[in-house]
């Protein structure tokens, strides 16, 4: 089975983002942006995600990839 893979520290750097910056603008906290940039999150937020993409100005697909095993 496949997996599914976080790439939000790519999407952050490539906007010089900080984690500080993203956590006030999306109104999530620090450690758990952080583990959504470390990929230790299983599920993520429908809101969250559009909340991150508005901040980030990007697509979903710009976070998330798919890898087959």
């Amino acid at each position: 089975m496949g997996q599914i893979i976080l790439r939000l520290d790519r999407v952050m750097a490539d906007r010089k983002m900080s984690l500080n910056e993203l956590s006030e603008k999306v109104g999530v906290s620090n450690v758990n942006l952080s583990k959504m940039k470390n990929g230790k999150i299983s599920a993520i937020r429908f809101s969250t995600l559009v909340a991150i993409c508005e901040a980030l100005d990007c697509q979903p697909g710009d976070i998330l990839e798919y890898v087959k095993d």
